[in-house]
Order: C-alpha cells, then sequence, then structure tokens
C-alpha cells in the first residue's frame, strides 16, 4: 500500500524557519521525483519545488527560491523541505507527491498545515 505522510508542520512567526517531512512506503522511493505543493485557502494548488530521483537536480518556485531547500534521503524513503525566512504568504497546506512516468497522476500524501504569522 502506497503511503506518504508528511509530517512537521505548524504555526511559526515571520522570519522563522520549519523543516517538512514526508516519509514513504510501498513502492520504489528511490525511483521516483519528489515534489513539494502547497494549496492557499482560495488559491490553486502550486509547485514548490522538485527533486530528481537521485537528489542530483533540483528546482524551485521563484517565490520561495534561495528561502527553501529540498532534499531526500533515499535510505530513509524520505524527502525534506527546509523553508527559512518564512512568510506571511508561505501560509498554506503543504504536499509531497512522488511521480514516475509511469503513475502521471502521481501519489499524495494527506498535507501538513504551515502557518506564518505573528
Amino acid at each position: 500500500q502506497v503511503q506518504l505522510v508528511e509530517s512537521g508542520g505548524g504555526l511559526v512567526q515571520p522570519g522563522g524557519s520549519m523543516r517538512l517531512s514526508c516519509a514513504a512506503s510501498g513502492f520504489t522511493f528511490s525511483s521516483y521525483i519528489m515534489k513539494w505543493y502547497r494549496q492557499a485557502p482560495g488559491k490553486e494548488r502550486e509547485l514548490v519545488a522538485g527533486i530528481t530521483a537521485t537528489g542530483r537536480n533540483t528546482n524551485y518556485a521563484d517565490s520561495v527560491k534561495g528561502r527553501f531547500t529540498i532534499s531526500r534521503d533515499n535510505a530513509r524513503n524520505t524527502v525534506y523541505l527546509q523553508m527559512n525566512s518564512l512568510k506571511p504568504e508561505d501560509t498554506a497546506a503543504y504536499y509531497c507527491n512522488a511521480w514516475a512516468s509511469w503513475v502521471p497522476s502521481g501519489y499524495w500524501g494527506q498535507g501538513t498545515q504551515v502557518t506564518v504569522s505573528s
């Protein structure tokens, strides 16, 4: 059974940091591109960051470039999102996604809420 379980969300003050984790099981994690998406209330889901299967290449949305870092540990079947210099506009539910060409829609986690507020 495929599972993606996000954790690490919560309330943080502007300028603070937070690290999200996504633990995967039920599929060959090291064969999948991993991505983080977010969705704020009333807005469409947007891609935040992605990392290739080996971890060699990453990409980021312009809005988070220089502040967020995506990484993965294939030995632990886990992908991370380190978020620094958080802003109120980063407030959203964050979801991890596992994608491969043979699973076009990918696998999704249930999401974790991040709220940036003083």
